[in-house]
């Protein structure tokens, strides 16, 4: 039997679903894809900002620090999303712009401080970064990127665990610190950032309207220090409109100002000139990357790994032989119970560190050891939860490249999954023609093939993906492994796990 190596993570994913607040008319956003937990968020933001603080000066003055920790404080209190611990700091630099790091850590440039007319378009900046942080776009940048990198097993729920497997991965595509990933965004998390910062000035008693008046001032700027808030801020046209938009939805009761603004602004523009990012860049080297460990710290749910097996095997060409599955299942019901799936007894579930994802594959099939934060997979089945890659902005997604089936939701999601699995492994592509509609659990549900040569194996690969319907507009998949030579042998198996998945459509997820 040949052996299928899918060179990819298996990465934990979490999606949060729609917020929806006190106003009932306001537009409901649904972040994107995201193989990261939320407690990661938190690691990798400690670490980022642990890194942004060594390399940029934070202004050491109490009364500035007091207030816009006070105004951070009634902004975060309105955010959505998870509980997390935000921090606000002012940084010494002259730039006019801000930033969020993953799991609440937000950084106020003093140019901006400076700048700001009043402390409802403060409010707004940083309200707008707060809603990236509770969208968690920052590790949603970061999966789309890691992507690229890890393929098709990504999808499988487990991200390495723990600070050295995060590690490895943040490192793979920039490290910790000023990552890029961190700071620059596609206007579609624009947007969302600017509908959901809307909706927290308003729950903190701010007109929303001066989050775009304020943009759209910089934007008619002419100056070097503006420059990097607009290159972070990509501008719609209609960028100011759609807060309007959204500002009528909504109910403001203001309330009184946390602090003097002008008295902050006079403090600062006392202390000594504040230095540019173009400076500190001529100055400071960045700090050096860490090593981290390789090691995984997932465990396997179910039966350890072994080197021994059974002389009922498929023989490999280039590893060891592979335990055919049992005729004996047991039932594998994922911790939030969102699903539970029959699982072949002598195979192994790894289950996801925090998500919904679970692997179930023959022992000795996925390869410990790490490359560049990957685990390998020969062949299987993947379970998880998943939302359009880019979230959506409005009562549904909408595939903004044509769905390739449809526009009911479980045919656009659909669409949007095989999009990324293409783009994520180039030898895979979907076989036209081999979609059928058919009913899981009850529920509608989709059914197609993937095929392809993996380059770096020269084996041919297939894939049967099978996606289905969830209540809230998300989509369970799973994902049936196995080289195409013996696909066949192993499709009772699968048929049979596949017929056993069921959902609670009580169950929260998000």
């Amino acid at each position: 039997m040949k052996r299928l190596i899918t060179s990819t993570t298996l990465g934990a994913i979490l999606i949060t679903c729609g917020f929806v607040g006190s106003a009932s008319a306001q537009t409901v956003v649904k972040p994107g894809f995201n193989v990261f937990s939320v407690s990661q968020d938190v690691e990798i933001g400690q670490q980022s900002a642990a890194q942004v603080e060594r390399q940029m000066p934070v202004v050491n003055d109490a009364a500035t620090n007091r207030y816009i920790a006070s105004l951070g404080a009634r902004l975060a209190a309105q955010a959505p999303g998870p509980k997390f611990d935000y921090h606000f700091k002012v940084v010494d630099v002259s730039d006019v712009n801000a930033f969020a790091l993953p799991g609440g850590y937000i950084y106020v440039h003093r140019g901006l401080l400076e700048q700001v007319h009043d402390e409802g378009e403060l409010a707004g900046v940083m309200s707008h970064e707060i809603a990236h942080v509770a969208l968690r776009h920052p590790t949603n940048q970061v999966t789309k990127a890691y992507m690229a990198q890890a393929g098709l097993g990504l999808l499988g729920g487990l991200l390495g665990g723990g600070s050295s497997g995060t590690g490895q991965i943040i490192n793979a595509v920039g490290g910790f610190g000023l990552n890029t990933l961190f700071l620059k965004f596609s206007r579609s998390a624009e947007s969302q950032a600017d509908v959901v910062g809307s909706q927290i000035m308003a729950r903190a008693g701010y007109d929303p309207v001066d989050m775009a008046r304020f943009f759209n001032y910089l934007a008619q700027q002419n100056s070097s220090r503006t420059a990097t808030f607009l290159s972070d801020h990509p501008a719609p046209a209609d960028r100011e409109a759609r807060v309007r938009q959204e500002a009528r939805m909504l109910q403001v009761r203001p309330l009184a100002a946390v602090g003097n603004l002008g008295s902050i602004q006079g403090r600062l523009r006392r202390m000594a000139p504040a230095p540019s990012m173009a400076q500190l860049a001529v100055r400071q080297q960045a700090a050096p990357q860490s090593s981290r460990s390789s090691q995984s710290s997932n465990q396997p749910y179910g039966s350890s790994q072994s080197s021994n097996y059974p002389q009922d095997s498929y023989p490999q060409n280039n590893g060891p032989a592979i335990e055919r599955p049992s005729s004996q299942y047991r039932a594998y019901m994922q911790p939030d119970g969102l699903y539970q799936i029959d699982a072949p007894s002598n195979w192994t579930v790894y289950a996801s560190n925090g998500g919904y994802g679970v692997t179930i594959v023959p022992r000795g099939t996925i390869d410990d050891r790490y490359d560049n934060g990957q685990q390998h997979v020969t062949y299987g089945v993947i379970v998880n939860h998943y939302v359009p890659f880019n979230g959506s902005v409005g009562s549904r997604f909408v595939e903004p490249d044509d769905s390739r089936f449809g526009n009911t939701q479980l045919e656009q999601a659909t669409s949007d999954l095989i999009d990324n699995i293409e783009q994520s492994n180039p030898h895979l592509r979907y076989v036209a023609g081999t979609e059928r509609r058919t009913t899981l659990s009850g529920q509608q549900a989709m059914m197609l093939t993937l095929r392809g040569r993996n380059p770096d194996t020269g084996d041919d690969e297939q894939v049967m993906l099978v996606t289905r319907a969830l209540p809230d507009e998300h989509i369970i998949y799973m994902l049936m492994i196995a080289p195409r030579d013996d696909y066949s042998d192993l499709s009772p198996t699968f048929d049979r796990m596949m017929r056993s998945l069921r959902t609670d459509n009580r169950s929260i997820h998000g």
